[in-house]
């Protein structure tokens, strides 16, 4: 017997007369899978990591993000503070649990109130960090994870993204590949890996551009530039 997704999928297949899945169709498909074959990457990509720094900054802000550079991470505290002081926030924040975030002493700003865990729908900004930078589009790629609730993405107004100026890359395929080499030893990737450039928008209504719409009405990029 077939099961319902390989009935769904067979339709799809005749659909586009592809023929059934067999011999060595089976074989390139395993061969796509196994060696990520790439597609055309745009020739601006291909610049020197601090090129791509720059590139990468350009094009966030080109998406409506705001931007800082910081040297070293103890000064991502003082940076994520006059943020919410720019904007007139209250001085809370939501951060996630990764390691470097982790190892900050927030308590070091003692106007500043630091919670953990899942956004809830009092929080007006959360931090997180960022697996990595994409220069081609100034995208950043977060992924899901115990110490990386999805929810701090999407659901505070204000999303605050800390992220090693090293971590940027030139394309997609450039942070794919960081994200395979990072979890080779792993059973698999994580369950979800988001790609955000900007803060969320539509123009659905009269073409009139609306910030917030789906997610939060900003994004703040934090680059740490270290000695790495």
């Amino acid at each position: 017997m077939t099961s319902a997704r390989d009935q769904i999928l067979s339709r799809i297949r005749n659909a586009h007369r592809r023929g059934p899945l067999v011999g060595a169709n089976v074989k390139m498909l395993e061969e796509r899978v196994r060696t990520h074959p790439r597609n055309l990457i745009p020739e601006r990509t291909a610049l020197s990591q601090s090129a791509q720094i720059d590139l990468f900054v350009q094009q966030a802000e080109e998406a409506a993000a705001t931007v800082v550079r910081v040297e070293g991470w103890p000064k991502v505290i003082d940076a994520v503070a006059a943020f919410l002081r720019e904007h007139n926030l209250p001085s809370s924040i939501r951060r996630s649990i990764d390691p470097e975030l982790d190892a900050l002493n927030w308590e070091s700003n003692e106007l500043l109130s630091v919670a953990t865990g899942p956004a809830q729908n009092e929080d007006t900004a959360s931090v997180t960090s960022a697996f990595a930078g994409v220069a081609e589009t100034g995208t950043l790629m977060l992924h899901s994870g115990q110490q990386n609730p999805t929810t701090l993405n999407f659901l505070p107004e204000n999303h605050i993204v800390v992220i090693p100026s090293a971590r940027v890359t030139g394309s997609y395929e450039d942070a794919f590949d960081r994200l395979r080499d990072a979890y080779k030893a792993e059973t698999s990737i994580p369950r979800t890996v988001n790609f955000i450039t900007g803060p969320s928008r539509t123009a659905d209504i009269a073409l009139t551009m609306e910030m917030g719409a789906h997610g939060p009405r900003r994004l703040h990029i934090i680059l740490v530039d270290t000695d790495e």
